[in-house]
């Protein structure tokens, strides 16, 4: 399988299915990524540890500060203690928190996180129509100023 398929496979189930987390499942909330596709998370309860991501997840999904994921528990782990079974995207998170599966602990985090998100993208202006013949080509004021020194060989 080509690496765009197997791509477009992963991006696909990571945003269309509908998940719950099974009773060995958790909930938890990344704080950190140290490197080695490793990722320091927290737990609702507040435990910290390492999980670590699949390879099918590696380059093809990334994972930030304050994300939401499912984890499965590994029990031979001594430092790594789960493996990212599921990223959570909002969607998702406003389904488990519907149906009564989302952590209390983590209700006013995902709250924060989605203002936040509403407030860092900022709307557009609406346009203003031109009447006649002339277009938004002739009009230059949205193009990028190139403040830069330019030097002549």
């Amino acid at each position: 399988m080509s690496q765009a398929t197997k791509r477009k496979h992963v991006v696909k189930e990571v945003l269309g299915e509908h998940i719950v987390p099974s009773d060995q499942q958790q909930i938890v909330r990344v704080l950190r990524t140290p490197g080695n596709n490793l990722h320091e998370v927290e737990t609702a309860q507040g435990q910290r540890f390492l999980v670590s991501m699949p390879s099918k997840y590696r380059k093809n999904i990334w994972i930030k500060r304050g994300d939401f994921l499912i984890v499965d528990p590994i029990e031979e782990g001594e430092k790594v203690k789960a493996e990212i079974s599921f990223v959570l995207c909002k969607d998702h998170v406003r389904s488990l928190q519907k149906e009564g599966f989302w952590p209390e602990a983590f209700s006013e985090v995902a709250e924060k996180h989605n203002n936040r998100n509403r407030q860092t993208q900022p709307e557009l202006p609406a346009e203003p129509q031109l009447s006649g013949e002339e277009s938004s080509s002739e009009d230059d004021s949205d193009l990028f100023v190139n403040t830069k020194p330019q030097t002549v060989p």
